[in-house]
C-alpha cells in the first residue's frame, strides 16, 4: 500500500513539474517572439529608409530603438471603437484568433537539438494546419465589421491564402519524398550532409514567394490594398484590435522564416566547414537558427522596398496557372529521380 501511494505521488509530482516546465517554456517562447516582432518593425522601417535614402525612425531613444515601445503605448491608449452595426463578439474575437494562431505555430518549430515545445511526429501537418486556420480570423473581421470594404478585403484574403496554400502543400510533399518524415526535428537532422536549399532551390524559391502571399506581405498584400479597399479587412479596427492584426502579421513573418529555415536551410545546423574550420564546436545551434531566420526576414523587407504591388488578377494567375502546375511537375520529377536511383526513403 505504501509503495502504491509513493508511486502515485511520484507520478503526480512528475506531471505537475512537466506542466510547469511547459508553461515556463511557452511563456519564454512567447516573450522572445513578441520582442523579435517589435524590433522587426523597427528594422523594417530602418532598412526601407536606407533603401529609399531617408533616415527612418530616429527620434525616440538612441537611434530610435524605443520606437516600438512608443508605438505599443500609443495603440494601447487609443479608444477601442466598435461599430454600432457590427457583431460585437465576433468583432472582438477575430484579432485575438489571428494573433493566437500565429503564436501556436511555434510549438512544433525546433530551435536547437532538443529545444522544441512539442516534438510531434506529424509536426509539418500540425504547423500548416494551424497556419491555414489564420484565414478565419481575417474573414471573421471582415464579416463582423459589417462594412463592404472590410468584407471585400476578407474575401480577397481567403481566396489568396487558399490559392497559395496548394502550392505550399506540393512543396511539403517534395520535401517529404526526400526526407521520408513529417517530424521537423528529423528533417533538420536529415540535412547534416547537405541543406535541401541546394538541390531543391527552385522549390525553396517558390515556397518563399508563396509564403509572402500566405502572410499577405508586399507585393501580395492585396487584402490591404489601401488605394482600392481603404486598408481592407481591418479598416474598422482601432486601438488593440488593430495592434493584434499588426502583431499577427509580423509574427507570421517570423514563423514562416523559421519554417523555411527548418525545411531548407538545415535549422540549427551549421555549414560543415568554412575554410577548413568546423563551426559547430563553438557557435550554438540557436545562434545559427536565429541568423538564418534573420536572413529570410531581410528578404521579406527587401522585397517590400523593391517590387510594386501585383494586381489581383496577376496574383491569382501566378498561383493557379504557374505555381500549381509547376509544383505538381516537380513532385513527379523528384519522385522519379529518387526511384530511378533507388533513393526513395523507406
Amino acid at each position: 500500500m505504501y509503495g502504491f501511494i509513493m508511486t502515485r505521488f511520484t507520478t503526480i509530482r512528475s506531471r505537475l513539474l512537466y506542466g510547469v516546465y511547459l508553461r515556463v517554456s511557452s511563456l519564454r517562447v512567447m516573450l522572445c517572439v513578441l520582442v523579435a516582432m517589435a524590433y522587426l518593425t523597427l528594422a523594417e522601417r530602418k532598412i526601407m529608409g536606407s533603401i529609399q535614402r531617408r533616415r527612418g525612425p530616429n527620434v525616440i531613444g538612441v537611434y530610435g530603438v524605443l520606437t516600438p515601445l512608443a508605438d505599443g503605448l500609443k495603440l494601447l491608449r487609443k479608444e477601442n471603437v466598435v461599430p454600432a452595426s457590427s457583431n460585437p463578439w465576433l468583432f472582438q474575437v477575430a484579432p485575438v484568433l489571428t494573433f493566437s494562431l500565429a503564436l501556436v505555430g511555434w510549438t512544433v518549430i525546433p530551435r536547437n537539438e532538443g529545444i522544441v515545445l512539442s516534438d510531434v511526429p506529424r509536426g509539418v501537418r500540425f504547423r500548416f494546419a494551424v497556419g491555414s486556420l489564420g484565414v478565419y480570423g481575417i474573414i471573421l473581421a471582415g464579416w463582423a465589421s459589417n462594412s463592404k470594404y472590410a468584407f471585400l478585403g476578407a474575401l480577397r484574403s481567403t481566396a489568396q491564402m487558399v490559392s497559395y496554400e496548394v502550392s505550399i502543400g506540393f512543396v511539403r510533399v517534395s520535401i517529404f519524398v526526400c526526407s521520408g518524415t513529417m517530424n521537423l526535428t528529423t528533417r533538420v537532422q536529415a540535412q547534416q550532409y547537405g541543406w535541401y536549399v541546394i538541390p531543391l532551390f527552385p522549390r525553396a524559391r517558390r515556397f518563399f514567394v508563396s509564403a509572402r502571399a500566405e502572410t499577405n506581405r508586399h507585393p501580395f498584400d492585396l487584402p490591404e490594398d489601401e488605394s482600392v479597399l481603404v486598408s481592407g479587412y481591418n479598416v474598422e479596427y482601432s486601438s488593440m484590435g488593430f495592434a493584434l492584426f499588426f502583431l499577427g502579421e509580423y509574427t507570421n513573418m517570423i514563423l514562416m522564416s523559421g519554417t523555411m529555415t527548418v525545411l531548407f536551410l538545415g535549422g540549427w545546423l551549421s555549414p560543415r566547414e568554412w575554410r577548413g574550420r568546423p563551426f559547430r564546436n563553438w557557435i550554438p545551434g540557436v545562434i545559427w537558427f536565429a541568423l538564418k531566420v534573420t536572413f529570410f526576414l531581410l528578404l521579406f523587407i527587401w522585397a517590400r522596398a523593391a517590387y510594386p504591388r501585383y494586381r489581383y488578377d496577376q496574383l491569382m494567375r501566378l498561383g493557379w496557372k504557374v505555381f500549381l502546375p509547376v509544383s505538381r511537375s516537380w513532385v513527379r520529377r523528384i519522385s522519379g529521380f529518387l526511384m530511378s536511383r533507388d533513393g526513395l526513403p523507406s
